[in-house]
């Protein structure tokens, strides 16, 4: 092995960092080239469409990213009109992403992004970040250096700059310091109170507000009963979903020369993701992960024999599915349902069919939780953590490391079937709040729009949250007349009166 090889394996963070001064150099280009010449980019004007790049966690069949998506881009058309929106998302393959987002371009994004992205924000009018895990270090750097870099450069261009429905977590010092750098002329819309004070820590403005799949309403080709019954359930006993996944091989990292390596050899290791990225995956991570599927089997599967119940596995990203076949496979024969084969429709409305649902995929929860269904979260990260504060149920989210993760799920399964009826009460009562919180960001969207092209005329509709929402389904419209002295527990800040101008070149 080379000293470069040995010292790019050691160090991925090199080739991190290399990519965010790549990035921050696209930004400084375009700083100058908005200085320089400004024509040379498109300009809305009023009378033109509003042309707006969507940057997110796309073509990977994630259906989490999916459906918040889909809500995000039904939430726009309703606040700007659709005749006056052209709308492009970014895929990291167009295969995975087909069929999904109607009505929106979809363009390829390039493995090497910083020259692709300083062209095609100067084809946009504004940017609309869309990823729920936006500035974190968990997954991947070059992630969370996409959707700031790309923030940076709408910013430096004086177009729209907005994170929506954000959280923010622990990052590098490297990447804290590159996302203060490129976001502190952006909005970030946060969904989580934790969220909006880690961003403040840096400087990064931001307003309070929520995830946006609240108000996805699944339309499934085939019936939940009928897609379950083909796969192994009888039709009668009650529904345990189970959602796990392998939160041990994160973050990916890059190793450039093992990636030159592989291809001139013809071959891909078992850990490669995609690109130049490789899952970080040793021995006492893999033994991590057997002792979490073991755990995650013991603690399901015997509270699913004492309630006579079927065990459902399901695949959230098709990232999962070794680790769902892995659970399947401890559990024995039955249900099992993955993203790379069963479309987000299909799978949302599978887990509002469940009894109860055990989660590792913060999604998992949030798109079963409008109907009702008691969820229990098995958090690698704060998010689940975050949401189960969020529904004032804190007891309900537990560690995927815990020494007694097994016992620890069926306790929490038990106790919370002892008090069903209370732990589903306070889940739609959060659904209440979280849909008038989204329609709240609407709000707080328009605002940041109509300051940045303050010739962009608004909808002449009363400024509240019901008018900034999406069409809801009966059953959400029902939710909020139950629910109606639940409120959001953030209120949007006062947007500013003037937005900032970007530094000279």
């Amino acid at each position: 092995m080379s000293f470069l090889e040995r010292l790019l394996r050691q160090r991925p963070a090199l080739t991190d960092a290399a990519l965010e001064a790549a990035m921050w150099s696209s930004i400084e280009a375009a700083r100058l080239r908005h200085a320089m010449d400004p024509e040379a980019e498109d300009s809305w004007r009023p009378g033109d469409p509003l042309k707006l790049l969507l940057v997110g966690y796309l073509g990977t069949r994630n259906t989490g990213a999916d459906v918040r998506v889909a809500e995000m881009i039904r939430q726009l058309r309703t606040i700007v009109g659709d005749e006056r929106l052209e709308l492009s998302v970014l895929t990291s393959d167009a295969r995975l992403s087909a069929g999904y987002f109607p009505g929106v371009r979809q363009i390829k994004l390039p493995d090497v992004y910083p020259p692709f992205l300083y062209r095609e924000t100067a084809r946009h009018h504004g940017v609309v970040a869309c990823e729920g895990s936006m500035f974190k270090s968990k997954f991947a750097n070059a992630l969370t250096t996409l959707m700031a870099g790309a923030l940076g450069l709408a910013s430096v261009q004086n177009k729209l700059s907005l994170g929506y429905g954000a959280e923010a977590g622990d990052m590098d010092p490297l990447l804290e310091r590159f996302v203060t750098r490129a976001c502190r002329e952006s909005l970030i819309v946060c969904r989580n109170q934790e969220s909006v004070e880690r961003l403040a820590e840096l400087g990064v403005p931001t307003a309070p507000g929520t995830d946006t799949a609240w108000t996805f309403t699944p339309q499934p080709a085939e019936s939940p009963e009928d897609l379950l019954r083909r796969s192994g359930w009888d039709g009668e006993a009650p529904l345990v979903i189970a959602c796990p996944i392998n939160p041990f091989w994160w973050p990916v990292q890059p190793e450039p020369a093992r990636a030159l390596r592989e291809v001139l050899l013809g071959q891909r290791g078992e850990t490669h993701y995609r690109s130049l990225y490789y899952h970080r995956y040793d021995e006492r991570d893999r033994e991590r992960q057997e002792r979490y599927l073991d755990a995650f089997a013991e603690g399901v599967g015997t509270f699913a024999r004492e309630r006579g119940a079927c065990v459902a596995v399901v695949g959230m990203e098709r990232l999962d599915r070794t680790a769902c076949e892995g659970l399947r496979a401890r559990l024995g024969p039955g249900p099992l349902l993955v993203s790379d084969t069963v479309d987000m429709d299909r799978l949302v409305a599978v887990l509002r069919r469940a009894s109860w649902v055990v989660s590792s995929r913060y999604h998992a929860m949030v798109c079963s939780m409008p109907a009702g269904v008691p969820s229990l979260g098995v958090t690698m990260d704060e998010r689940i953590r975050n949401l189960c504060a969020q529904r004032g149920q804190p007891e309900l989210s537990v560690e995927v490391d815990d020494p007694e993760l097994g016992e620890r799920i069926f306790e929490g399964l038990r106790a919370g079937e002892a008090r069903r009826e209370e732990i589903s009460a306070g889940i739609l009562a959060c659904v209440a709040r979280e849909v008038r919180a989204q329609g709240r960001m609407g709000i707080v969207f328009e605002d940041r729009l109509v300051q940045r092209y303050p010739d962009f005329e608004r909808r002449e509709v009363p400024r509240t949250w019901e008018h900034y929402l999406p069409s809801l389904a009966p059953a959400t419209r029902d939710l909020l007349e139950r629910y109606p002295e639940v409120q959001p527990t953030l209120e949007p800040t006062p947007a500013p009166a003037a937005l900032p101008t970007p530094e000279p070149a």
